[in-house]
């Protein structure tokens, strides 16, 4: 008789049967919450794995403590962090591991923490065969709570930048071979590749909802990160909150130089690590928001139905046949 492998039920499903071991509602964000009697904590784990997220050839060390710390304070935001308090670090390293190695991972670390907040609070350290990276980030719950599960019918879609752009950065540093009839711009191979070895994150977004929020009453809205992808963040918010979201292709955000094609609309929307925002905002919010931040994109709005994706233009929905990445 064939036993269940995690290859079978998909990452998604184990982290829902996970969830029946913890109280409700606890593995519906990636940041865990936890409430004390001055301000309320958020927390929130990321692991990078060599051959699964890294290898040698992709990325060097400072780069990759960089973007391990970032991975770990985009979480925070899309929870509504205001201040990121601090990280600890698990290590599991291979005996024969160069101190230099580890020297530029921490390099790369505190260079992160130092552009966006929080000092090294801790960790732990092991032997095993492949390089792990494991950081805990504790920021603090600012006064408007993030959520997957707080999108509603008639909200706005909005991400905070391009996707599509840490893909092809790291298919570029693994010598991908791409179609003869492809050619590469310069400016867009160097952005690609910044983009997957040195990720940026937003942190005056919070600041700017603030500003232009209609309501003041209003403390919820939806709100993820793109680190598995756009789709997979639209999904998990249109899941969560229990809607439809309708798509505007023609609204998506695209570098110039992005080639045309179903292949580049793949990377595009199942790439991953973009680490961009993906919210959606009652309609008047959402004008004051576009009139402050130009570099806020609109994508697509939330309707009622049954949680699912959508194009505005039904020829795209093709596109919706791929499979965001998987971790097993």
């Amino acid at each position: 008789m064939h036993k269940e492998t995690l290859e079978d039920i998909g990452e998604k499903e184990l982290i829902n049967r996970l969830g029946k071991f913890m109280p409700i509602n606890q593995v519906s964000d990636d940041c865990a919450l936890i409430k004390t009697k001055n301000e309320d904590l958020l927390i929130n784990t990321d692991s990078l794995v060599e051959n699964v997220h890294f290898n040698e050839n992709t990325i060097c060390p400072q780069d990759l403590g960089w973007k391990a710390v970032v991975s770990n304070i985009s979480d925070l935001l899309s929870s509504g962090s205001k201040k990121t308090i601090g990280i600890t670090i698990s290590l599991i390293l291979p005996a024969k591991t160069e101190w230099i190695w580890v020297e530029g991972l921490y390099i790369g670390v505190n260079q992160a923490l130092k552009k966006y907040g929080g000092i090294i609070l801790g960790g732990d350290c092991s032997k095993g065969d492949e390089k792990i990276i494991s950081i805990t980030a504790f920021g603090i719950q600012g006064e408007l709570e993030l959520r997957r599960n707080a999108c509603k019918p008639g909200d706005i879609i909005f991400t905070t930048g391009i996707h599509g752009l840490s893909k092809l950065g790291f298919m570029i540093q693994n010598k991908i071979n791409f179609d003869n009839d492809v050619s590469l711009n310069e400016k867009l191979i160097s952005k690609s590749i910044k983009h997957f070895c040195r990720p940026q994150v937003y942190p005056n977004f919070l600041k700017n909802l603030l500003k232009t929020r209609t309501n003041k009453k209003t403390r919820r809205i939806g709100c993820t990160d793109s680190s598995d992808g756009l789709f997979q963040a639209i999904q998990d918010l249109a899941i969560a909150s229990n809607c439809k979201a309708i798509i505007n292709y023609e609204k998506i955000p695209k570098d110039k130089n992005w080639p045309k094609g179903d292949k580049w609309d793949e990377y595009y929307f199942f790439g991953g690590e973009d680490y961009e925002l993906v919210f959606s905002l009652p309609k008047k919010w959402a004008n004051n928001l576009t009139n402050l931040n130009k570099n806020i994109y609109e994508i697509g709005y939330f309707t009622n139905g049954g949680p699912s994706i959508e194009f505005k233009d039904k020829n795209k929905n093709q596109l919706l046949k791929n499979k965001p990445f998987k971790h097993f």
